[in-house]
């Protein structure tokens, strides 16, 4: 049997190479019924096109790639869905890779995509205070990056961000609203561009509602739920607070599990606020209150941005764009 390829299946169709190839793109221009002739014959032929040759030989991979702190939690989900669906719109497939908090791994991945294994790159990262100039010896007009949530304010890219610092000014006042004075902030690291953006809205919210802002009551954690069990329990033991605001939704949880152990009602005993786009909030006994992140719409932006580079169209507005969080009041904060 002869070979089935493009050129065999245009003489065999009486058209030109181009437009069976074109037939083949997602994105297609050709004559949808001239299309659908040519996608029957090629299955009746059993013939699939060889779409990483052909984008070899354009010098392209379709390929972006999404680079995450991790995979477990449901925020960063979201957010990989949202950009996969406006890359798959545009014809591009999507490579997924977590750095589990390590600079380490982002920083040899980020270098090994760069010869070309992939056109694009969206990142969430991880070492703000660890040497990232990796990234300056990076083309990025080869291979542009836009970062999302986690940001490096020093390198000079895109950034796709939330209104952090505005979503948790106005959590800290509810809880100041429901009567509450000794809020505490549960924070895994305040030095990272969201921690510190967090921090800040905490901080200055109770400012002008003329409440001190007690070093005791800020409680560093971990990525560790066992080691945020005891760091919590411990806390809650002995500093006994009307509140808390969990910049991160792992922190919320654990706050519920010592809550539970201790006997400790919530919102009673305890009033809960936390950074969450998990949909199980309202499910929680009780409901949790939560900041929700437009996760979905972060993907999406983040990946239309990265398109527009990848065809060299200008990007309009400023280098940050900056999407508004929702505060959600459930059962967890109310009186």
């Amino acid at each position: 049997m002869s070979k089935i390829d493009i050129i065999s299946i245009a003489k065999a169709l009486n058209l030109s190479k181009s437009t069976v190839s074109r037939a083949f793109k997602e994105n297609s221009d050709i004559n949808p019924n001239t299309r659908s002739r040519i996608l029957a014959y090629a299955n009746d032929l059993n013939y699939r096109p060889n779409h990483y040759a052909s984008n070899l030989r354009e010098q392209k991979s379709k390929t972006i790639a999404v680079v995450v702190p991790e995979l477990s939690n449901n925020y960063f989900t979201q957010i990989i869905e949202g950009a996969e669906q406006t890359a798959k719109e545009a014809g591009y497939h999507t490579l997924i890779f977590a750095t589990d908090d390590n600079v380490n791994k982002e920083r040899e991945f980020i270098t090994s995509i760069s010869n070309g294994k992939v056109d694009g790159v969206l990142m969430s990262v991880v070492g703000e205070r660890e040497d990232h100039s990796y990234l300056n010896n990076i083309d990025l007009e080869k291979m542009p990056i836009v970062f999302f949530d986690r940001v490096y304010d020093d390198i000079d890219i895109t950034k796709i961000l939330t209104d952090d610092y505005q979503s948790s000014f106005e959590a800290t006042e509810h809880l100041i609203d429901a009567n509450c004075r000794d809020i505490a902030y549960l924070v895994i690291d305040k030095e990272h561009s969201i921690g510190r953006e967090r921090y800040l809205g905490y901080r200055d919210a109770l400012q002008k509602h003329n409440i001190p802002v007690r070093e005791d009551l800020i409680v560093n954690c971990s990525n560790s739920y066992d080691e945020n069990f005891e760091t919590i329990k411990y806390f809650l033991k002995n500093k006994k607070p009307d509140a808390v605001f969990a910049s991160v939704e792992r922190l919320a949880f654990s706050t519920y599990y010592v809550c539970s152990d201790l006997g400790l009602n919530i919102p009673k005993d305890l009033k809960i606020v936390a950074f969450s786009s998990l949909q199980i909030a309202a499910l929680l006994s009780p409901p949790l209150s939560t900041v929700t992140q437009p996760a979905e719409q972060i993907g999406q932006e983040a990946a239309r941005i990265l398109l527009k580079k990848l065809k060299n169209e200008e990007v309009e507005g400023s280098k940050q764009i900056v999407l508004k969080s929702k505060l959600i009041i459930r059962r967890s904060s109310q009186l």
